[in-house]
């Protein structure tokens, strides 16, 4: 059985409010430049997810699930809008990470913020997850970009230093202190900073060129 069919992959994204999304790319973006970015990326993400050929995606959200760019998701092969919970980034992940691994043997969780994440990257998370227990997409910022696990592991999303360079090291760091067997993939890029706009501006005109748009 492919690995793939035994996987639940999560996406979390945040509602898009001008003046709070993206607000390290503001300046050089405007307010509300940088929240239509937000919706171009949680789009282009939703519409990769669902296109990559996995039983189910869901579409964990803050703020109302009603939301038009929510919605819009849906369209792209969400199958479910679900509402994160918890008090901090580590305990919303940690509340869908469990919620899903109740009902699937693996989940894949993604963030809104990598448009360089593609079918062929999360084919092989899914497909580590069969000799690892947990797989890990890096960011190059220092964080990750997905994290992926078959069984619970709350450690990881405990006094986790979150918006650092020194979320990935610290996640290893537990990781190995619960003899967690990991799989590290090649390191994508998030677009969180003004450096970073010139790799989401080439993706976004290839992905025009290819008919795809976010």
């Amino acid at each position: 059985m492919a690995a793939s069919s035994n996987t639940l992959v999560q996406q979390f994204a945040r509602a898009p409010r001008v003046g709070a999304v993206k607000t390290r790319l503001q300046p050089p973006l405007t307010a509300s430049a940088a929240c239509a970015l937000h919706c171009e990326l949680v789009r282009w993400t939703s519409a990769t997810l669902g296109a990559a050929g996995f039983g189910e995606v869901e579409l964990w959200v803050t703020g109302s699930p009603d939301d038009a760019l929510f919605q819009d998701c849906l369209d792209l092969g969400m199958a479910a809008i679900r509402q994160q919970q918890g008090r901090d980034l580590g305990a919303r992940m940690l509340f869908a990470l469990d919620h899903g691994l109740a009902r699937y043997p693996q989940v894949l969780l993604v963030g809104s913020d990598c448009p360089g994440l593609d079918a062929d990257y999360l084919h092989r998370a899914a497909t580590a997850l069969q000799h690892s227990e947990l797989v890990l997409g890096p960011a190059r910022d220092g964080g990750y970009v997905l994290l992926g696990a078959r069984r619970p592991v709350a450690p990881l999303f405990t006094d986790m230093p979150w918006g650092t360079d020194r979320v990935l090291a610290q996640t290893l760091q537990w990781a190995r202190s619960m003899g967690l067997v990991t799989t590290l993939l090649e390191p994508l890029t998030d677009i969180d900073r003004p450096a970073d706009l010139p790799h989401w501006q080439a993706l976004r005109a290839a992905g025009s060129r290819s008919g795809r748009s976010g």
